[in-house]
């Protein structure tokens, strides 16, 4: 055998274990899993839950699955989230494991959870099938991975915007001095609190982008900009750009988890999101879906031999496995951390992600009218438009002063208040030589109305003692 044929062999047995359930350890005591039985137990029946009709009950329920310190009330989800309870449990458990046992190459421990198996649990949950789901580390490594390996030559377009986050300009700046792309900003429609916006809008704006450049070979934008917390029209986007033939990058870091995602009716080509911040798993990881192969970037870049090489992977000659068991395999992976976003996952699966996605939506759209109430003469950033709202609330009570006095006030709700949230700055025209700063709140689906009400009422009184 050779040493190919024994490596891809080997390649799904290079796992590791989670739950007691299905673990045999010859000639050992399970009192060694006792903790990993224990971290089963925290385990929630959401579906008997969700038949509660008392709606405040059921979303207490979720808020105790989490961890949180309740001397503050953590509200920047958009940086970093907190994996419940079980999860968190059932990870610690599964890292002792790997710690405990680090190489079993024998099968001493009976079955074993594949990566493939974690991937067969969420697919559906992202309106995917498995074959197009890869478990990655973050949003970054999806779209360093796609845009790094498109195969770009000199004069090729890539269309973006000026709001993207540097998980795409990083790649981007990557191939436009490597191989001599142009990249393209869309300037996208500017919110400050007054004017009116929709999805015609932006539709309009990538439109018009198409039209004036030509060999346009991809287009890169952000779901929900980060910066803004603005929610792009993706499908409409998505089916623009197809009528041209170009292929669609998202960049998903924050509608993994906020969201009820379906990749198939985005029809969407590559698809990157992060598993450590609304989907709350733990940290380096993430989800990214290449659709069927990428099949349809052969159609489209039917000119190149080789589109799309495999540039993160250990197995990018054995393109007979598929581009999902390809793009999986990195040599050795963090399999407990693979395993607790899985769990995640499925926690919101079962919860509803329609469901969360209501709540977390709603929870935006009050903070954004309460704050409209309290601070009058603010800049807000994330319009509350049906389509174009999330759950991230973009503003500067101040209307348009510098970062510093931002910083501070930041800094004094949290000390002052136990209020966390964070600063952003941003280019509100793609041609501004100066940033403008805004403050960024995340809701999500452990908060509640109670704790909106309390953040804004501490921004007033903030506010009004700053002024």
């Amino acid at each position: 055998m050779s040493n190919t044929d024994k490596q891809l062999k080997n390649v799904d047995r290079r796992q590791f274990i989670k739950g007691t359930a299905s673990v045999v350890v010859a000639g050992l005591s399970t009192s060694i899993f006792a903790n990993t039985a224990n971290a089963s137990t925290l385990q929630t029946d959401w579906q008997a839950v969700s038949r509660s009709k008392n709606d405040k009950k059921f979303w207490q329920k979720v808020q105790k699955q989490f961890v949180l310190d309740k001397r503050t009330t953590y509200m920047n989800v958009g940086t970093t989230g907190s994996m419940p309870k079980h999860v968190l449990a059932e990870f610690n458990d599964n890292n002792k494991t790997v710690a405990k046992y680090p190489w079993d190459m024998d099968g001493k421990f009976g079955s074993w959870p594949y990566v493939s198996d974690m991937v067969n649990d969420i697919a559906l949950g992202f309106g995917a099938d498995s074959h197009e789901i890869i478990l990655s580390r973050n949003t970054t490594d999806g779209m360093c991975s796609i845009i790094n390996g498109l195969h770009f030559e000199e004069g090729d377009v890539i269309l973006t915007t000026h709001h993207e986050h540097v998980a795409a300009t990083s790649p981007m700046n990557v191939v436009k001095q490597r191989f001599g792309v142009n990249i393209v900003e869309v300037q996208l429609p500017v919110y400050t609190g007054s004017e009116t916006v929709s999805e015609d809008d932006y539709v309009e704006a990538f439109a018009a982008a198409l039209n004036e450049n030509s060999n346009v070979r991809l287009i890169v934008f952000s779901h929900i900009t980060y910066k803004t917390g603005t929610t792009l029209p993706a499908k409409r986007i998505c089916a623009l750009a197809n009528q041209y033939a170009v292929p669609t990058l998202v960049d998903g870091a924050h509608t993994v988890g906020m969201f009820d995602l379906d990749f198939h009716d985005i029809d969407c080509d590559f698809y990157a999101g992060s598993g450590h911040k609304w989907q709350c798993g733990p940290g380096a990881t993430g989800i990214l879906y290449v659709r069927d192969n990428a099949t349809r970037l052969d159609e489209y870049w039917s000119d190149c031999i080789n589109p799309l090489w495999l540039i993160n992977s250990s197995l990018s000659h054995a393109g007979y496995l598929g581009t999902q068991l390809q793009m999986q395999y990195i040599g050795n992976d963090n399999y407990p951390a693979k395993q607790a976003l899985a769990d995640s996952c499925k926690m919101w699966d079962e919860i509803g992600r329609h469901r969360i996605e209501e709540r977390i939506l709603h929870l935006g759209a009050l903070c954004k009218l309460l704050l409209a109430e309290a601070l009058p003469n603010a800049k807000f950033f994330s319009p509350n438009v049906k389509g174009l709202t999330s759950g991230l609330t973009t503003f500067n009570p101040f209307g348009f002063e510098s970062g510093d006095l931002l910083t501070e006030f930041r800094d004094r709700l949290r000390n002052d208040y136990g209020y966390i949230i964070r600063t952003t700055d941003f280019r509100l025209y793609k041609d501004d030589t100066v940033e403008t700063h805004a403050l960024r709140i995340s809701t999500h689906l452990f908060h509640d109305e109670e704790d909106v009400k309390g953040l804004v009422n501490a921004i007033q009184e903030l506010y009004e003692y700053m002024s």
